[in-house]
């Protein structure tokens, strides 16, 4: 057998663990099921008071089997290991085993409080708290935080970020158990802050951040459950990849209350991943583009009907451009939405059809009722209100900005002719390249200014009743529990959150602002960037205001990072040098862990780099336990990735440098560097988050030729 990774020691002492529950869980179930059987068996004594203990029977076994089943997924999701020596796993319900011994505590009893309470400056008695993550019954991934590593016996293994605090706190000497306690106290005020207001964490590359904003979630849904769990838990990323990745690593947060969404995904619906060139990012993202999408919105359709014509009782009734525009402008007046006014459109073309009609003096003109009614009725004036004011879909505005002739109508005066021209490259190939993550505000956007259509109230379900007028015997235990389950159900634009966490906020673009805060209008809100490495390179004044607006008056609390535990000092050393190439002065984080191991960089012919990327990379899989990251310039992803084909068996990832942001690697190899920098917005900036994703071991390779 090959030697295991401590990671692989630790998953695989877990799953012993979750495979034990399980059994036990199954054991509980044929109970269950056996005590149903026999309540129904009662009903053959055939007296009154039997019918009542067989309905009692019934439904309590019922009601014990349907909790099993539910929870099963993700049942046991943390461990706390205390300074007494107990060893308690934290589940989403109490599991004991055949001799009454405790398997599971239930997440809401007293003795599961220091899994969401305890933190490194008040640890409860936690020495190590574990988050455990699960597929089915199988243990996918863990991550620890050392809370007490004083108290950490020599051989207890620790875990992700936890692993790096108890390296430090191990090493020899006063100072770096000073650096520890710094870095959980920074960490600890952060997570903490009050509930209301605005909560604004930054720091440098390592500083934490992102565990930063995922405790206090969780901090904040344990301290207020009924307020956070209610109106739900949003927490928005940079990327797809970084959502997946957060996924994988997020503290139980309790009953899928927190919604994960990347800036790409926000509108429901559509999802976008690829990104524009920094410069066409800037235009997308700027405020003047709501301006461009108002004329937009107000435009008439593409190939619409030119004129209306009617023949009513001999007379022809025509409405030619002209008139139609006029009433389009009219209905549109003071901010009306699209959408929501096609009815009063609809009507004021029928009055204009009416006026016509008087002046022509029809014979026997009916009055406007019954004349409307006789003009609705016909088939070629449905299809004309059809064509001429349709319903529109957000993405349907968004096309008519691929015609040059529209697009320079819209934003003429607005934006420049050089903006409006890469504005107009960029969509020539939406058709066929799809959209960007920069278009999903725009879309975003598009949506408030149409409005929804106006759609007749339907009503609820019921989820008891059947197919032909017959309705499912229910417990009002099951009523109970369907009702709970309507009242936690959102739609799927939910715009209601009691809470927004924004990660890398430095990249969130002034429309991006808009779209992240309509869905924190009610809600407090935890910021968290680092400004040294934002790729944003339009106004940044203009940014500062559409994140104050989406962030209201609510009041600031700010806090700042300033040790960086996870890169080695070795590997920021290199990143720090890029970044001072722009910010001589900037105050950047003390990287306080050194490895001995410093960077690899190499220079390759061009016709080489193939094979050196490959070699790198799988250099780096034998040296580093955990994951490799390949980072890439934007254009070169799927060509590197093609070089590496399947290796790594589930360690490796090839990622953009845009898709590298929040990210972290126990090894990197940085593609083309020079290339990144190379960029005139952006480059030295997001060559500095490339350079600084590894904890252990980087190689950057620069091909030349």
């Amino acid at each position: 057998m090959t030697d295991q990774t401590t990671l692989d020691r630790e998953i695989a002492s877990e799953q012993r663990h979750l495979d034990r529950v399980y059994a036990r869980l199954a054991e509980l179930r044929r109970s269950a099921a056996d005590a149903e059987r026999e309540g129904y068996q009662l009903a053959r004594v055939g007296n009154f008071g039997a019918l009542v203990e067989r309905d009692a029977m019934v439904f309590h076994a019922a009601q014990r089997r349907h909790v099993l089943d539910a929870e099963h997924e993700g049942l046991v999701f943390g461990r706390l290991d205390l300074r007494t020596g107990q060893v308690l796993h934290v589940g989403r319900l109490g599991v004991r085993g055949v001799d009454a011994e405790t398997l599971v505590v239930d997440w809401r009893a007293p003795a599961a409080a220091a899994f969401y309470q305890a933190t490194p400056a008040e640890p409860r008695g936690v020495v190590r708290r574990r988050t455990i993550q699960s597929a089915s019954e199988k243990v996918t991934r863990i991550e620890d935080d050392l809370l007490d590593p004083e108290a950490a016996p020599p051989e207890m293994a620790v875990v992700g970020d936890g692993a790096l605090l108890a390296t430090l706190s191990r090493a020899t000497g006063r100072g770096m158990r000073d650096i520890v306690a710094t870095i959980q106290r920074e960490q600890d005020e952060a997570i903490r802050s009050p509930g209301n207001g605005v909560t604004i964490v930054s720091g440098g590359p390592g500083t934490g951040k992102t565990a930063v904003a995922l405790h206090r979630a969780a901090y904040l849904l344990y301290s207020d459950r009924a307020r956070y769990a209610g109106g739900g838990i949003l927490v928005v990323g940079p990327s797809g990849v970084f959502v997946e990745y957060i996924a994988s690593v997020l503290p139980s947060l309790g009953e899928e209350t927190a919604t994960l969404r990347s800036l790409g995904s926000l509108f429901p619906g559509l999802s976008a991943s690829r990104t524009d060139p920094p410069d066409v990012a800037a235009v997308k993202g700027s405020l003047r583009m709501r301006r461009v999408l108002e004329r937009a919105v107000r435009d008439a359709v593409p190939d619409s009907p030119a004129e209306l014509r009617l023949l009513y009782r001999g007379e022809l009734l025509r409405l030619e451009r002209p008139a139609l525009d006029a009433i389009r402008d009219r209905t549109l007046a003071r901010g009306a939405r699209r959408n929501e006014v096609r009815r009063a459109a609809f009507d004021a073309v029928l009055a204009a059809l009416y006026a016509q009609a008087r002046t022509l003096r029809v014979g026997r003109l009916p009055e406007q009722p019954a004349f409307e009614d006789e003009i609705i009725e016909r088939p070629e004036f449905r299809e004309f209100l059809k064509a001429w004011w349709p319903r529109l879909h957000p993405r349907h505005v968004l096309d008519w900005l691929a015609r040059p002739d529209r697009l320079r109508r819209y934003a003429g005066g607005i934006l420049s002719s050089a903006e409006i021209r890469l504005l107009g490259q960029a969509y020539r190939t939406l058709a066929t390249d799809g959209l960007t993550v920069a278009d999903i505000a725009l879309l975003d956007e598009l949506d408030a200014l149409l409005g929804k259509p106006v759609q007749r109230a339907r009503p609820k379900r019921d989820p008891y009743q059947l197919a032909g007028g017959v309705r499912e015997l229910s417990t009002y235990a099951d009523r109970q529990r369907a009702a709970r389950a309507a009242a936690r159900e959102r739609p799927a634009d939910y715009r209601d959150y009691a809470h927004v966490v924004v990660d890398e906020a430095q990249d969130v673009s002034p429309m991006q602002w808009r779209m992240v805060g309509r869905r924190g209008r009610l809600a407090s809100w935890t910021v968290v960037g680092d400004p040294a490495q934002t790729a944003w390179t339009g106004d940044p004044q203009e940014l500062d205001r559409a994140r104050d607006q989406a962030l209201g008056r609510r009041k600031r609390h700010r806090y700042e990072l300033t040790t960086n535990y996870r890169n080695s000092a070795e590997i920021f050393a290199v990143a720090a040098a890029e970044i001072r190439r722009l910010y001589p002065d900037l105050p950047l984080p003390d990287a306080v862990r050194s490895t001995g191991v410093l960077p690899v960089e190499r220079v390759v012919p061009a016709a080489e780099l193939p094979a050196a990327t490959v070699e790198a990379a799988e250099a780096l899989l034998g040296q580093v336990e955990g994951t490799v990251g390949v980072i890439t310039p934007v254009p070169r992803r799927d060509e590197v990735a093609g070089w590496l084909g399947a290796r790594g068996a589930g360690r490796l990832q090839v990622v953009t440098s845009l898709q590298a942001k929040g990210m972290e690697y126990d090894g990197v190899v940085l593609v083309a560097p020079s290339e990144i920098r190379a960029d005139p917005g952006s480059g030295v900036r997001t060559l500095y988050v490339a350079l600084s994703r590894a904890t252990q071991r980087l190689t950057t390779l620069d091909p030349v030729g």
